[in-house]
């Protein structure tokens, strides 16, 4: 399995919204102590543990799949999930869910032109601006103090879902899983 955590490379985006799928691979590395792979090649950086892939792609978001499709190519894996942040669910929603659209989702898009939309998506809900001519701003902006209270709860919540993935059907995650509304 590839699982694939959407995000921009660089400190500038290390703690936004728009990083929460790093952020979750980075705890997944941790967690699984992944040894990292040759990424040269594959435009991002791989990791792997046992016979599953964690990608964070460092094209920007808007290349992601770029990334996604050469590792995919590449192991010849079949199965691919990917970890995303989710404007239209509210900060703390945890939804699963199996191709579709993209929602606006430049990283999603990409990867849907790269490797079809036939992938498992884990949507990390983070609400949205107000306004809409504030989206670019609020994606890319970091957490709010309430919400950092919840971040590493949220995040730790998401790898127990992967974690299950690995061995359960994505229905059976979901159910398990899903969280509507933050989790603290």
């Amino acid at each position: 399995m590839l699982i694939v955590g959407l995000g921009n490379p660089g400190p500038n985006y290390e703690k936004t919204r728009h990083n929460i799928g790093f952020m979750v691979i980075d705890e997944l590395v941790r967690r699984f102590n992944a040894s990292q792979q040759s990424s040269s090649n594959f435009k991002g950086d791989l990791f792997k543990f046992k016979n599953h892939f964690l990608l964070k792609p460092l094209t920007y978001m808007n290349l992601s799949g770029e990334s996604v499709v050469k590792v995919k190519n590449f192991y010849k894996i079949d199965d691919v999930v990917v970890i995303h942040d989710d404007l239209d669910l509210p900060f703390g929603t945890l939804r699963f869910k199996f191709g579709g659209g993209h929602g606006g989702h430049n990283g999603l898009k990409s990867i849907d032109a790269h490797i079809s939309k036939e992938y498992a998506r884990v949507r990390m809900g983070i609400g949205k601006p107000e306004h809409k001519g504030e989206i670019a701003s609020y994606v890319l902006s970091d957490f709010s103090d309430k919400e950092r209270v919840c971040l590493d709860t949220w995040i730790e919540h998401t790898c127990n879902a992967i974690e299950f993935l690995l061995t359960n059907p994505l229905e059976d995650t979901s159910s398990q899983y899903a969280k509507k509304g933050a989790i603290c």
